[in-house]
C-alpha cells in the first residue's frame, strides 16, 4: 500500500534539490551499476527523512531503467519510521538510530542499515558576508535559545574579529515536523551546551524556545532563503541547491571546520559501531571532522513479507535495492558536479551492512536474487 503523501508531496519537496545538488549523477550511476540490484522487477514504496531524499531520488531514477522503481516521499524521519510501524511503507528513511521505544511498535523485527553521511550546515541569510563566519557550540545554541538576537553581538563578534558584522535582528529558523534532522542537530547542541541539554534536550520534535518552523530541510532551507538574517539547520545538498552561505563550526579539538566531503567523511572515521549497527557521528572529536554530521539509515523488516504484509516480489525488491545502496550506489556518493554529497561508508562498514542484510528472508526463506 502506498500512502497519499507517497503518492504526491514526497517527490514534489526533493525534487529541485536532486536536479540541482546532483547534476549528471544519474549517468555516472547508470554506468557503474548495470545489474547491480540482479536485475529485479518490482515497485518498493519508502518513505522518511529529507535529509537523504536527494540520495534516494537519484538512485531510484538510476534504478528505474533496470526495472525497480523505488517510491520515496520525503516526510519527514518520525513519519518515515510510522509508515514502517503500519506497514504502509517497505522501508523508512530515518536519520537517527532507532530507539527501543520505536522498535517495539514495529510489526516485528527490524534491521537498520547505515547508508551515507551528511553535513547538517547552520546556512545563514545575511549580505556581505560570505560562508566561513565562525560559531562555536555555545554561541549557536544561544542563538537557539533567542539569547542571541543580532548578528553583531559581542559573542559572534568575538569569534570574527575584524568582520564587519551588521545589526540585523536573528531570525531562527528550525522543523516543524518529527525530523532526524533535527535529531542530529540537537544531540549536537546538547553536548556543546548543558543550558540546552536541562531546558530542550534533544530528540526528532522539541519545544523551540524561539524560531520560525518549516516542514522538511526544504522547508527550513524557503525560510533562510526569503529571510534577511535569518539562520536554519539544513542538509547540505539543500544549501548547495539554495546557493547558501554557511558558518565553520569549532569541533572538539578547537578548529572551526567548514561542511566539506572530506570533513564529514571524518566524522566517520573510526566510529564505534554497535551490533545492530545504531551509528552516531554528532560531534566527532577527530581533528578533522566537522562536528555537526550525521548519519542516515535505511530501515527494514528482516522478515518483509511475514512482518510488513510484503509479496516475494517485493521483498526481492527492497533486497535488490539495498543490494545496490550499499555496493554501486556508494560510488556516486562524493564531490564534485558528477557525483551527490555525500559522504560514502567506509569499506568496513559497507561490509557489515551486506553481512546483515543476507539475513532478510520472506516467509522464513531466504531471499534470493537472480542473477
Amino acid at each position: 500500500m502506498i500512502t497519499s503523501h507517497m503518492a504526491g508531496a514526497g517527490v514534489a519537496i526533493v525534487a529541485s534539490v536532486v536536479i540541482a545538488a546532483c547534476g549528471s549523477s544519474s549517468k555516472k550511476s547508470s554506468s557503474t551499476s548495470t545489474a547491480s540490484t540482479n536485475n529485479v522487477s518490482a515497485t518498493i514504496n519508502g518513505a522518511g527523512s529529507t535529509f537523504a531524499a536527494p540520495i534516494y531520488q537519484q538512485w531510484g531514477s538510476t534504478l528505474k531503467s533496470q526495472g525497480l522503481t523505488v517510491n520515496y516521499a520525503a516526510v519527514g524521519s518520525g513519519t518515515g519510521v510510522a509508515d514502517l510501524q503500519t506497514a504502509t511503507a517497505n522501508f523508512a528513511g530515518d536519520d537517527g538510530a532507532l530507539k527501543s521505544s520505536e522498535k517495539s511498535k514495529m510489526k516485528g523485527p527490524v534491521l537498520q542499515f547505515p547508508v551515507a553521511f551528511g553535513s547538517i550546515t547552520l546556512s545563514y541569510n545575511l549580505s556581505g558576508i560570505k560562508s566561513g563566519m565562525k560559531l562555536d557550540g555555545p554561541t549557536i545554541a544561544n542563538i537557539y535559545l533567542g539569547k542571541v538576537k543580532t548578528w553583531n553581538d559581542p559573542a559572534i563578534k568575538a569569534l570574527n574579529p575584524g568582520m564587519n558584522l551588521p545589526s540585523t535582528a536573528i531570525t531562527v529558523a528550525h522543523r516543524s515536523d518529527s525530523s532526524g534532522t533535527t535529531q542530529g542537530f540537537t544531540t549536537y547542541l546538547s553536548d556543546v551546551s548543558p543550558t540546552w541539554s536541562s531546558t530542550v534536550g534533544k530528540g526528532k520534535i522539541v519545544k523551540w524556545p524561539v524560531g520560525t518552523g518549516g516542514k522538511g530541510n526544504s522547508g527550513v532551507a524557503a525560510i533562510v532563503k526569503q529571510t534577511p538574517g535569518a539562520i536554519g539547520y539544513v542538509e547540505q545538498a539543500y544549501a548547495i541547491e539554495n546557493n547558501f552561505t554557511y558558518a565553520a563550526v569549532k569541533n572538539k579539538a578547537g578548529t572551526y571546520i567548514q561542511p566539506t566531503i572530506a570533513a564529514t567523511s571524518a566524522a566517520a572515521n573510526g566510529v564505534a559501531v554497535p551490533a545492530d549497527l545504531g551509528i552516531s557521528t554528532i560531534n566527532s572529536p577527530n581533528a578533522s571532522a566537522y562536528p555537526i554530521a550525521s548519519q542516515t539509515f535505511l530501515d527494514v523488516y528482516k522478515d518483509p513479507c511475514k512482518s510488513g504484509g510484503a509479496s516475494t516480489t517485493v521483498a526481492k525488491g527492497v533486497k535488490g535495492f539495498l543490494t545496490y545502496a550499499f555496493g554501486a550506489g556508494q560510488s556516486t556518493l562524493g564531490q564534485g558536479g558528477s557525483q551527490i554529497p555525500y559522504a560514502p561508508l567506509p569499506g568496513s562498514l559497507a561490509a557489515k551492512d551486506n553481512t546483515q542484510l543476507a539475513t532478510m528472508t520472506c516467509n522464513g526463506a531466504a531471499i534470493t536474487l537472480s542473477k
